[in-house]
């Protein structure tokens, strides 16, 4: 589908808001983990090289249309103006009316104004008309490139580009780039599904479509082992994901299924948890699968070396305590071996990665989470959607 194209695009001197996926973990005050905002500086950099005032917009958290202190935009705005200290960043906390307008107004073109956090307004997640033509108001041009929301059907993402030409930024154009060849692979294409949100299991039915084989780990697995009657003891499972684990094992697609043969168990989440290795046949009532198990690493590898394209979403085990880190562990370095395009999508692996210190020689890591999972099964983003009807809106006016 068309869509305008930010380096064509005559951008010069024109206000521009920008909206971006700040959502960042912050830990004692302060960010904890700048990738997204970092993953958004191509964008803001080419639209301040070309002399535009850049009115930001973002959401953090879930404030539910209220304010929440310590959900404000201004620990934002100090992270961004440490990766660009030279350029003057003037943080306003509202994002509509009168303040909004003057201290717009008032910016000298290559300013960055910050907005407050878009979700303080319950209109932002109703995709209200009024609201969305107020955050319009302010400037010449929109820019989306918060990926992360793209299957958001908020007003900064769906409403807006009905009122401004709208754009797709670097990292949207670039997620599409690298997430395409996960739909389009290079075969063998091996797939590895793990992470706790067992909601996942409906994706697994889309992944066989597109993979070679699909290797399972994370809470995931422990659902396809119930559904063959296999005792799990207290390992997290529901109904729901038992069931659709039965489906997939009785359908055609079964023989890509690839299940660990041991795991790794504890009889709880503590950090001091300590792991001790069983046949997946042989976990007891009162034990949690918490990874999966020396064996099982070594059959992953065997089947990822083979691997021209690599797709991961979700880590094999519960990574945030070490002693159950060692498979995400020893399978993010084979693939960091691997010739193979390497693409890793969700936010748990990301994280699990970064944690580990372990995100170099990776292919591509998707700063998206659920816009990435519904990319992947091959749904219509609705930002994606807005972005090419604001196109077929706006063309003559280019």
């Amino acid at each position: 589908m068309n869509r305008f194209a930010l380096e064509t695009y005559p951008l010069e001197g024109k206000k521009v808001f920008l909206r971006c996926d700040f959502n960042v973990p912050v830990k004692d005050g302060r960010v904890s983990d700048d990738t997204r905002i970092r993953a958004a500086l191509p964008t803001i950099t080419f639209l301040l090289n070309k002399n535009c005032t850049l009115i930001i917009g973002s959401h953090r958290g879930r404030p539910k249309g209220k304010i929440v202190e310590e959900l404000r935009m201004k620990i934002i705005v100090e992270a961004l103006q440490s990766l660009l200290p030279k350029r003057n960043i003037i943080y306003v906390n509202d994002c509509i009316g009168e303040k909004v307008q003057l201290a717009v107004e008032k910016a000298k073109p290559g300013s960055i104004i910050i907005l407050e956090n878009l979700r303080f307004y319950k209109e932002e997640k109703d995709n209200d008309e009024t609201f969305a033509h107020s955050l319009a108001s302010l400037a010449d041009v929109f820019v989306n490139d918060a990926f992360g929301s793209m299957h958001r059907q908020h007003a900064s993402i769906t409403r807006m580009t009905r009122c401004l030409p709208s754009i797709a930024g670097f990292l949207v154009e670039k997620e599409l780039f690298y997430l395409s060849k996960a739909i389009h692979p290079a075969k063998p294409a091996i797939w590895i599904m793990g992470g706790a949100k067992l909601e996942k299991m409906h994706f697994i039915k889309h992944a066989l479509t597109h993979a070679t084989y699909v290797l399972i780990g994370g809470a995931l697995l422990f659902s396809f082992l119930k559904a063959k009657r296999i005792q799990v003891g207290m390992s997290k499972i529901d109904s729901e994901s038992v069931k659709v684990a039965k489906e997939i094992l009785d359908s055609k697609q079964a023989d890509k299924i690839v299940l660990p043969r041991d795991v790794q168990v504890g009889s709880s989440f503590s950090l001091h948890e300590k792991a001790s290795s069983v046949s997946v046949n042989s976990i007891g009532t009162d034990q949690i699968g918490l990874d999966i198990g020396p064996e099982s690493i070594t059959l992953f590898k065997k089947y990822l070396r083979s691997a021209k394209t690599v797709i991961w979403n979700g880590p094999l085990g519960y990574y945030e305590n070490k002693a159950f880190a060692h498979a995400t562990k020893e399978i993010a370095k084979c693939i960091q071996s691997l010739t193979a395009t390497s693409i890793v999508g969700g936010g748990e692996t990301a994280d699990a990665l970064r944690t580990l210190n372990l995100t170099h020689d990776i292919t591509y890591i998707s700063t998206g989470g659920g816009a990435t999972l519904q990319f992947l099964e091959g749904k219509a983003l609705p930002g994606m959607r807005a972005l090419e009807e604001s196109y077929r809106q706006f063309r003559n006016q280019a």
